[in-house]
């Protein structure tokens, strides 16, 4: 008989994360989870000799969930940017027990200054205290626009994602994107209760004072404390009137499942 010419692992080669598309698991909609669910995530950037900077930045999300960072130009890496925007940004999510059990996604791109209403206005409500010295004139509000993705899910679960895969497309939503402050605001001040329903219905610790910081066509983000949480409608929104319905809609079955709980 022949040489085989190696084993089958050998063969194969390394193992490499697949496709969004073709994980079996929901990488896609966890990728995007952590993107709107992560505050605060390591930068890295290139010096002018090329040596990768890491660092650590606060962050928050554009409507289609660009990752937004306010940042200022006595910092390295936000010299580094306005030189040399390639960038990457790490979002991991921490709990107990092996760090590298917890999911955490690494997006790459090209970050640079806006002066988008919109991003500041997002910015704020996910971090607050940034009011304090976000009108200071060495700092500006950055974008990253994502080239793509790489997710690690926990052991086993890794999977790449395309720029389309991580943002999403705001076409036909353009209601949501301009109603968003004023429903936000109207949440927060009215409807307490509820936010309080969709977030213990996502998931996560019930008893704390949670608030609506931003909404999409595809879900909420709130917040309370240092706790996130990011709530999927059961179905894509496109305007306010479909918004209403959602909400209430979500309320009334978190309303029911309690009582019946």
């Amino acid at each position: 008989m022949g040489e085989t010419g190696g084993n089958a692992a050998e063969s194969r080669g390394p193992a490499r994360p697949l496709p969004a598309d073709e994980a079996p698991f929901d990488a896609i909609g966890l990728a995007r989870s952590l993107l709107r669910g992560i505050r605060s995530g390591a930068l890295a950037t290139l010096d002018p000799d090329g040596t990768p900077f890491a660092s650590l930045v606060t962050i928050a999300t554009d409507a289609d969930g660009t990752p937004l960072m306010l940042l200022s130009r006595l910092s390295a890496h936000t010299r580094n940017l306005l030189a040399n925007p390639r960038c990457s940004l790490l979002f991991a999510q921490t709990g107990k027990g092996d760090p590298l059990a917890h999911p955490r996604l690494t997006v790459v791109g090209r970050a640079t200054q806006t002066g988008e209403l919109r991003a500041r206005e997002r910015f704020l409500a996910r971090h607050p205290k940034a009011k304090l010295y976000a009108d200071f004139p060495d700092f500006g509000f950055f974008a990253l626009d994502p080239e793509a993705g790489h997710l690690n899910g926990g052991f086993a679960k890794a999977a790449t994602l395309t720029r389309d895969q991580l943002l999403l497309d705001l076409a036909g939503a353009e209601a949501i994107v301009a109603g968003e402050r004023g429903a936000v605001e109207h949440m927060n001040a009215d409807h307490a209760d509820a936010l309080a329903l969709y977030a213990t219905g996502s998931g996560a610790e019930a008893g704390l004072p949670w608030r609506l910081t931003g909404l999409d066509p595809e879900g909420m983000d709130l917040m309370a404390n240092d706790r996130t949480a990011r709530v999927v409608y059961p179905e894509r929104v496109s305007d306010m009137g479909a918004l209403r319905k959602s909400l209430v809609a979500m309320a009334a079955r978190a309303r029911a499942s309690d009582t019946q709980g």
